[in-house]
């Protein structure tokens, strides 16, 4: 992880950095950079397209209440690793977010030192690549219930229709689909549909 893009609502740059100064902190490039790591500062959505196949995580320099908003954005655009910049302003006016669900896989403090921002880095990599395996597994056994549900409803359909068993049922779907060289569920899917419209 050697480029990061930090991302800025426009008014927590313009405010952070005065208040950063006023404290004596620097921002989330200063660290970064002093560190050997290349940052690319992004304002809006439309820079996002622009920058964001160039960096191998995000550091988000916004609110907590925000951050569900720009992880879509950026989700849209690349999937990386989420990182919150938790200086003294954004903690506090986020006090009120603290128990949002976000999808942050570290965060980055101002007082950090070189050995605890790599062990951040590192870590906030390896919590992304485990939390896109979950979603991953979370979408594939979702697509799974959603094929079962109409398969489940074919059968009853076919069930009906010629009076047998549930079992028959499923093997006539199973043959149907074999020699349609079809995915089962998609003949299932066109049995409901067909039903629906006779209904209808």
């Amino acid at each position: 992880m050697r480029s990061l893009l930090v991302i800025y609502s426009h008014s927590e740059h313009v405010s952070g950095q005065a208040h950063a100064v006023s404290l004596g902190q620097a921002g989330p490039e200063h660290l970064l950079e002093s560190n050997g790591y290349l940052t690319l500062s992004c304002h809006d959505e439309s820079e996002i397209k622009q920058l964001i196949h160039e960096a191998d995580a995000a550091v988000l320099n916004i609110p907590v209440g925000t951050i569900n908003i720009w992880s879509n954005r950026l989700e849209q655009a690349k999937a990386i690793p989420l990182l919150w910049w938790c200086s003294a302003e954004s903690a506090l006016s986020s006090t009120e977010s603290c128990e949002a669900n976000v999808p942050v896989d570290g965060i980055l403090t101002p007082s950090m030192a070189a050995h605890e921002l790599n062990w951040a880095l590192h870590f906030s990599a390896k919590h992304f690549f485990e939390r896109q395996h979950w979603l991953s597994e979370r979408k594939q056994l979702t697509a799974r219930l959603e094929e079962r549900k109409w398969i489940d409803m074919a059968k009853g359909i076919l069930g009906e229709v010629n009076g047998i068993p549930e079992a028959e049922a499923y093997d006539l779907l199973r043959k149907k689909a074999m020699n349609e060289r079809k995915r089962i569920v998609d003949v299932a899917i066109s049995i409901v549909k067909a039903q629906q419209m006779l209904k209808a």
